[in-house]
């Protein structure tokens, strides 16, 4: 099978691996814009389920994403200089950059070409092709020219967020709310090596623009988020990696999500909100996936149809809880007015994944609080 793969993301390159893993004879081209070094990303992370079906697929690319990994299994969430943790969830967090460094060497051993510093806007450019894979991100080419296959819906939301990164080590997945004279900042915090951690940052638009970061360089930028987060980085700067912008975040859905033979993939095909950390997470599972559906069958047409069906009700599922999430942070204000307890417990059970019963097995002692909390404001 001849396919080609547009964008050399986490979903385009495990994709890559597994369907050359499946059949050697596959030809699988692979074109990205970037170079194989170029990020503009800090850290990714994993919940153990991600992780197993990693070790399922392919031990050899498993092994080497684990060994490259920080761990941790407690939440905390920082309210008014109060910090409130939750235990017993396991994450692991790796660099962006090493992680697709890792998979484009191991598609390389397999044999994939690929084709980087190739920004493919006509897709007449590209050889033929039994398979194509639109796996090139929330502005997918491939999306916009089949759009009338695909009929997408966007919907650009009101937060403005940037993705920075910091040698402050945060030990846990944390969640740091700071009001100031001008609104509210949310920050979204996690290490992923030895030295350093992401450091995402969102407000509502109305706090950005009396902020004035549409004037701001760079460094004013990060200096400016340093004295909001002062408290909460112990000293160490923020980092660009040179490239700061300020995002909306956009919601993608696709119906539906095949057209002939081109299928979509990733954020090219649907995106939930950073705030449940499941991105990386879920484009690498639409690889797996859909590796799955060729597996059972050779034809195209069938094991895209199958692809869909199987995979779709999952996705809306994640898509449903992940815009409870967003919807929280974009009510910001609303949600700090509460005590940190309470604010902690509403952010655990936010996607409706986890509930009272499963955060009383996982720290029993933080559901003492809560009750503690609910008992004495009862009275």
């Amino acid at each position: 099978m001849r396919i080609t793969i547009i964008g050399g993301g986490p979903s385009g390159l495990y994709f890559a691996l597994l369907m050359k893993q499946l059949d050697p004879a596959n030809e699988i081209t692979v074109y990205e814009r970037d170079g194989p070094d170029d990020t503009f990303g800090w850290g990714i992370v994993f919940s153990d389920q991600t992780f197993s079906y990693l070790r399922d697929n392919d031990v050899e690319t498993y092994q080497e994403i684990l060994a490259s990994c920080a761990t941790w299994d407690n939440v905390d969430v920082v309210l008014r200089d109060q910090r409130v943790t939750i235990r017993g969830n396991k994450f692991s967090g790796i660099g962006r950059l090493k992680f697709l460094n890792i998979l484009q060497s191991r598609c390389k051993k397999l044999g994939v070409n690929l084709l980087f510093n190739r920004n493919v806007t006509d897709l007449d450019d590209v050889e033929p092709y039994d398979l194509l894979i639109g796996s090139d991100g929330v502005n997918s080419t491939v999306r916009r020219i089949y759009a009338g296959g695909f009929k997408p819906l966007l919907d650009t939301r009101l937060n403005k967020y940037i993705w920075l990164g910091t040698h402050r080590i945060f030990d846990a997945l944390t969640l740091t709310f700071r009001e100031t004279e001008i609104g509210p900042f949310a920050a979204h915090s996690y290490k992923f090596n030895e030295d350093t951690s992401t450091f995402i940052v969102e407000c509502g638009g109305e706090t950005w623009e009396r902020a004035g970061f549409d004037s701001l360089s760079d460094e004013e930028t990060c200096e400016y988020l340093e004295r909001v987060f002062a408290a909460d980085l112990n000293g160490e700067r923020l980092l660009s990696n040179n490239f700061l912008r300020w995002f909306n975040f956009i919601l993608v859905r696709n119906d539906p999500w095949r057209h002939k033979n081109i299928v979509l993939l990733g954020d090219a095909l649907h995106t939930a909100h950073f705030s449940i950390g499941s991105g990386t997470k879920l484009a690498v599972e639409d690889s797996i996936a859909l590796a799955n559906c060729f597996r059972q069958t050779a034809d195209v047409e069938r094991a895209l149809e199958q692809f869909e069906r199987i995979r779709k009700p999952i996705i809306e599922e994640y898509q449903e809880a992940a815009y409870a999430s967003l919807l929280l942070f974009e009510e910001m204000s609303e949600n700090m007015a509460l005590d940190p307890v309470p604010l902690a417990y509403r952010l655990m059970t936010r996607s409706k994944r986890i509930d009272y019963e499963k955060l009383k097995k996982r720290d029993p002692e933080f559901i003492a609080a809560y009750d503690g909390w609910r008992a004495h404001n009862r009275a």
